[in-house]
């Protein structure tokens, strides 16, 4: 990443406009083309160093379903399993940690029951078990990564 995609990154996480054209409005933002940031928020995209943009919607209001979910997954079989798991399109993202339950991620779908079939379809892949944590009661913590 250079200093642009950094400042793209670092800048984006804090909103993104709601108008006719907010490509065009972010980009003014950091003074540089509508079709400049379109193509480096792709190439970021492209190169995995962004797992998704887009908007984040509240599931369960909608219908849907959202958890953390955990798994115990050995150090040398943590890339196979890393790529089921960020390939399944409710994964919303998924991190290591140093602890027994190693593999992090956030599972949301638009019902309970696709919900219950995501973590079933991963533990059939993987051959390992997943541990759902779903929110008791929710908190807002604002979080930025900066790149």
């Amino acid at each position: 990443m250079d200093e642009l995609d950094r400042a793209i990154v670092n800048g984006l996480q804090g909103g993104f406009p709601v108008c006719e054209r907010p490509f065009a409005e972010a980009a003014a933002g950091l003074n540089i083309s509508e079709q400049e940031l379109i193509g480096r928020v792709d190439s970021l995209l492209q190169q995995g160093v962004l797992s998704r943009f887009g908007p984040m919607y509240h599931a369960e209001r909608m219908g849907g379903s959202l958890s953390l979910a955990a798994m115990k997954i050995p150090e040398a079989d943590f890339g196979r399993v890393a790529g089921i798991v960020n390939a399944m399109p409710e994964v919303a993202h998924n991190y290591a940690r140093d602890h027994l339950l190693s593999m992090w991620f956030v599972l949301a779908t638009e019902t309970p029951r696709a919900h219950a079939a995501a973590l079933a379809e991963i533990e059939r892949q993987t051959g390992y078990a997943v541990y759902d944590m779903p929110k008791i009661r929710e908190y807002f913590v604002g979080l930025a990564l900066r790149a």
